[in-house]
This record gives structure tokens, sequence and C-alpha cells, in this order.
């Protein structure tokens, strides 16, 4: 019969461990000596180092094929889509008219997204285009030529832009202004060389009642071809 295995005792199991982690005798740490364990980091040294020099290489040959101001694919709708200011979840604006902190919130929104179009600083920012055509910059025989956004003047808004230190936009008397914003879209050209006009009616017939009448600002809710074409942020450096 085969003898048991001698039982070894805590001290010997801890010796023999000890002897593993340093070997003086054979000068051996964690069962290598001081070259193997060189030899191996330098392997892994260089083979770590040639896969990250060929991920940096492939990354520098993809970016040589992206323009950085224009995006190579554009993978959204040829026309644009609108949003409204200010945000509402469900795009359902609603309050009561009574409560102020049930459209306090919008009101600072409201605030907030125009005061980039206060007409002092459209004046010092942007430029004063030509109304009724598209406003055009070629690159003059440089790549990417900076272009300037044409001036909206946020008291073109009239009763909705907010300009009155107690303005509040009309969510006070339940005639709230809701603001339109056309999402950018690159050299998008809208309106076949006509100006575009906002309609807005009820979703359903029996809302339409509900509705009641409505203003536009600027007048018949028109958006001029002068904010046309769009470049991209990177060359459309002063677009709001």
């Amino acid at each position: 019969m085969a003898r048991e295995k001698e039982k070894r005792t805590c001290g010997q199991r801890l010796a023999e461990w000890k002897e593993f982690v340093w070997d003086p005798r054979t000068r051996q740490f964690l069962g290598r000596t001081g070259t193997s364990w060189g030899l191996i980091l330098l392997f892994y040294l260089v083979f770590y180092g040639f896969l990250a020099g060929l991920f940096a290489l492939t990354m520098w040959v993809m970016l040589q094929s992206v323009d950085p101001h224009v995006p190579k694919y554009q993978d959204r709708l040829g026309t644009p889509g609108m949003m409204i200011r200010p945000r509402a979840e469900g795009l359902d604006v609603t309050f009561n008219v009574s409560q102020s902190h049930t459209w306090s919130h919008y009101v600072r929104a409201l605030h907030q997204f125009l005061e980039p179009y206060n007409d002092s600083v459209q004046a010092s920012r942007n430029a004063p285009c030509v109304p009724g055509r598209y406003n055009e910059q070629p690159d003059d025989s440089v790549a990417n030529y900076p272009k300037r956004a044409c001036r909206f003047n946020r008291s073109l808004l009239g009763p909705c832009a907010g300009l009155g230190a107690a303005d509040h936009y009309g969510y006070g008397t339940g005639q709230p202004c809701v603001l339109l914003k056309v999402n950018r879209v690159i050299n998008f050209f809208p309106g076949r060389n006509k100006s575009i006009n906002v309609v807005c009616a009820a979703k359903r017939e029996e809302d339409a009642a509900l509705l009641g009448p409505l203003q536009f600002f600027p007048p018949n809710g028109s958006i001029d071809l002068m904010y046309f074409p769009y470049y991209g942020k990177r060359v459309h450096v002063s677009d709001t």
C-alpha cells in the first residue's frame, strides 16, 4: 500500500511559500531568475508597443479620410426637423396661469435661450445680410474659410422678445410664447428661392376650437432665406 502523504505543518507551508517568492539559493523570484523576468518583460513591452503603434497608424489613416468641417456621411434627413423652446417633456408645454411656479422655469429658459440674440450682441458678432436670398459664402480659394452668420435680432419677436424687465412671455396671462427652432443641416437650401412660412394648426379637429387665435413673429412665421445655407459648426463660427 502506498504510504499516506505526509502532512505538513503550517510552518512548513509558510517556509515553502517564502522560498517560492524568493529562493536565495537559486536567486529566483516567483520561480524565475532576473534574466528570465527581463526577457518576459521585454517581450511584452515590444508586443504591446507594436499593437499600440498599429492602432495609432490605423487611426491616423482613417482620420486622413475625414473632413473635420463637413461630415463625410450625413445620415440625417435631408429636410431638417424643428424643435420648440422652451423645451418640454413630450413637446407639451403645460402650466397653470394662476400658479407662477408652474411656468416660471419656462420664462427662465426663454431668457437664457434668447440672450445671444440681443440686438447689441448680434450687431457685434454677425453680419447684416440681404433678406430674400441665400447667404452663400464661397471659400475664396481658401479651404474652409470662416463664415459669418446673419443677424437675427431678438427685437423681431415683438411681444415674445422678452425685453421687458418683468416680461413673462405671456405665460402669466395665458398667451404663452413658443419659439420654433430649425435644426441645422449642412448645405441645406430650403424654400426653392422663396422664404419659408411656418403654419400652425391643431393636430385634431376637436382641438381647433381650443387653440385660439395665433400671432407670428416675425410676421407670417417667415424664416428668411438669408439664414441658409449652414456650413457647419467649425466654419460657421459665429452661428448661435
